[in-house]
Protein backbone atom coordinates (compact mmCIF):
# COMPACT_ATOMS: atom_id res chain seq x y z
CA UNK A 1 0.00 0.00 0.00
CA UNK A 2 2.49 2.33 0.71
CA UNK A 3 4.31 1.67 -2.54
CA UNK A 4 1.62 2.45 -4.72
CA UNK A 5 0.90 5.97 -2.65
CA UNK A 6 4.34 6.69 -3.36
CA UNK A 7 3.80 5.29 -7.13
CA UNK A 8 1.08 8.24 -7.45
CA UNK A 9 3.11 10.80 -5.79
CA UNK A 10 5.59 10.41 -8.18
CA UNK A 11 3.68 10.25 -10.86
CA UNK A 12 2.15 13.26 -9.89
CA UNK A 13 4.97 14.93 -9.40
CA UNK A 14 6.41 13.73 -13.08
CA UNK A 15 2.98 15.28 -14.63
CA UNK A 16 3.26 18.64 -12.87
CA UNK A 17 6.99 18.69 -14.45
CA UNK A 18 5.55 17.79 -17.85
CA UNK A 19 2.95 20.30 -17.92
CA UNK A 20 5.25 23.24 -16.76
CA UNK A 21 7.56 22.65 -19.61
CA UNK A 22 4.68 22.40 -22.63
CA UNK A 23 4.29 25.21 -24.12
CA UNK A 24 0.68 26.67 -23.60
CA UNK A 25 -1.63 26.50 -26.64
CA UNK A 26 -3.84 28.73 -25.81
CA UNK A 27 -0.63 31.58 -24.81
CA UNK A 28 0.08 30.95 -28.23
CA UNK A 29 -2.99 31.44 -30.24
CA UNK A 30 -4.00 34.62 -28.01
CA UNK A 31 -0.34 35.99 -29.14
CA UNK A 32 -0.81 35.60 -33.02
CA UNK A 33 -4.76 37.05 -32.43
CA UNK A 34 -3.10 39.91 -30.65
CA UNK A 35 -0.45 40.47 -33.62
CA UNK A 36 -3.04 40.10 -36.00
CA UNK A 37 -5.41 42.80 -34.66
CA UNK A 38 -2.76 45.24 -34.63
CA UNK A 39 -1.93 44.60 -38.34
CA UNK A 40 -5.30 45.14 -38.98
CA UNK A 41 -6.00 48.62 -37.23
CA UNK A 42 -3.09 49.97 -38.42
CA UNK A 43 -4.14 48.65 -41.79
CA UNK A 44 -7.23 50.33 -41.59
CA UNK A 45 -5.43 53.96 -39.73
CA UNK A 46 -3.49 53.95 -43.11
CA UNK A 47 -6.93 53.20 -45.32
CA UNK A 48 -8.56 56.11 -43.50
CA UNK A 49 -5.30 58.67 -43.90
CA UNK A 50 -5.38 58.12 -47.90
CA UNK A 51 -9.19 58.23 -48.27
CA UNK A 52 -9.16 61.37 -45.76
CA UNK A 53 -6.55 62.39 -48.18
CA UNK A 54 -8.42 61.56 -51.69
CA UNK A 55 -11.39 63.17 -50.39
CA UNK A 56 -9.41 66.74 -49.39
CA UNK A 57 -8.42 66.41 -53.52
CA UNK A 58 -11.12 66.01 -54.81
CA UNK A 59 -12.82 68.76 -52.71
CA UNK A 60 -9.58 70.73 -54.15
CA UNK A 61 -10.51 69.64 -57.71
CA UNK A 62 -14.34 70.26 -57.49
CA UNK A 63 -13.81 74.00 -56.03
CA UNK A 64 -11.48 74.76 -58.99
CA UNK A 65 -13.47 73.30 -61.86
CA UNK A 66 -16.89 74.95 -60.11
CA UNK A 67 -15.63 78.21 -57.84
CA UNK A 68 -19.38 79.20 -57.80
CA UNK A 69 -20.94 75.52 -56.48
CA UNK A 70 -19.67 76.26 -52.69
CA UNK A 71 -20.91 79.74 -52.84
CA UNK A 72 -24.63 78.38 -54.81
CA UNK A 73 -24.98 75.27 -51.87
CA UNK A 74 -24.31 77.57 -49.31
CA UNK A 75 -27.24 79.95 -50.42
CA UNK A 76 -29.67 77.03 -51.32
CA UNK A 77 -28.89 75.83 -48.08
CA UNK A 78 -29.30 79.39 -46.48
CA UNK A 79 -32.98 79.35 -48.58
CA UNK A 80 -34.06 75.95 -47.36
CA UNK A 81 -33.59 76.14 -43.87
CA UNK A 82 -37.06 77.73 -42.16
CA UNK A 83 -36.29 80.80 -39.90
CA UNK A 84 -37.82 80.98 -36.68
CA UNK A 85 -40.72 82.94 -35.59
CA UNK A 86 -38.43 84.23 -32.58
CA UNK A 87 -35.67 85.09 -34.96
CA UNK A 88 -38.05 86.53 -37.36
CA UNK A 89 -39.98 88.86 -34.85
CA UNK A 90 -36.41 89.93 -33.97
CA UNK A 91 -35.37 91.07 -37.62
CA UNK A 92 -38.67 92.67 -38.00
CA UNK A 93 -38.47 94.89 -34.52
CA UNK A 94 -35.04 95.51 -35.52
CA UNK A 95 -36.22 96.76 -39.07
CA UNK A 96 -38.75 98.63 -37.14
CA UNK A 97 -36.16 100.47 -35.24
CA UNK A 98 -34.60 101.76 -38.45
CA UNK A 99 -31.39 99.70 -38.41
CA UNK A 100 -30.05 98.59 -41.77
CA UNK A 101 -30.59 95.51 -43.12
CA UNK A 102 -26.67 94.54 -43.22
CA UNK A 103 -26.76 95.76 -39.74
CA UNK A 104 -30.22 93.73 -38.81
CA UNK A 105 -28.25 90.37 -40.91
CA UNK A 106 -25.27 90.67 -38.27
CA UNK A 107 -27.49 91.28 -35.35
CA UNK A 108 -29.79 88.34 -36.17
CA UNK A 109 -26.65 86.09 -38.13
CA UNK A 110 -28.82 85.71 -40.96
CA UNK A 111 -28.01 86.26 -44.39
CA UNK A 112 -28.85 89.48 -46.29
CA UNK A 113 -31.03 87.74 -48.63
CA UNK A 114 -32.34 86.02 -45.34
CA UNK A 115 -33.74 89.21 -43.83
CA UNK A 116 -34.79 90.53 -47.00
CA UNK A 117 -36.90 87.75 -47.24
CA UNK A 118 -38.70 88.43 -43.71
CA UNK A 119 -39.12 91.70 -44.46
CA UNK A 120 -40.85 91.11 -47.72
CA UNK A 121 -42.85 88.50 -46.25
CA UNK A 122 -43.93 90.87 -43.30
CA UNK A 123 -45.25 93.31 -45.73
CA UNK A 124 -46.74 91.55 -48.09
CA UNK A 125 -49.14 89.73 -45.38
CA UNK A 126 -49.93 93.06 -44.93
CA UNK A 127 -48.53 93.17 -41.37
CA UNK A 128 -46.34 96.71 -41.00
CA UNK A 129 -47.31 99.41 -39.36
CA UNK A 130 -47.55 102.23 -41.88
Amino acid sequence: MEALIILLFSLAIVILMISFFKQDKIAKLEEDLEQMTLTYMQDIYQLKKKVKILEEEFVIQDELINPESKFQQAVSTNELEPIHKILKSQVLSLYSQGLSVNQIAKQSSLTKEQTISVIEQHRLQGNEDE
